[in-house]
């Protein structure tokens, strides 16, 4: 019984649908994680001069919000991730779910 269920999700036009989706979907997002992780470590390895120049009159540099946009995009596309598969991945899951239990 267990082949026939996987064969059947197998086989459904949905389950591949589900898996391209999802794949392209977290490589576009790894990939801009990579971007902006990596960019940031080249910032800092390169032009050290740009995270220490000051703002202002203060005592803040521009390494201080760059650092901490970093960490704000990490948990930004977690959320669209976790968004996302919470509602279209997950129906898509349901569904052929049901179509394979039928």
């Amino acid at each position: 019984m267990e082949n026939s269920v996987a064969a059947r999700i197998a086989a459904d036009p949905n389950y591949k649908a589900l898996k391209a989706r999802r794949s392209s979907f977290g490589w576009i997002l790894t990939l801009a994680m990579l971007i902006v992780y990596y960019g940031f470590i080249l910032l800092i390895a390169f032009r050290k001069d740009v995270l220490a120049a000051r703002i202002g009159d203060g005592v803040m540099t521009w390494g201080i919000p760059i650092g901490f946009g970093v960490i704000v995009f990490t948990i930004l596309i977690t959320a669209l991730y976790v968004r996302r598969a919470n509602g279209e991945f997950d129906a898509l899951s349901e569904k052929i779910k049901q179509e394979a239990l039928k």
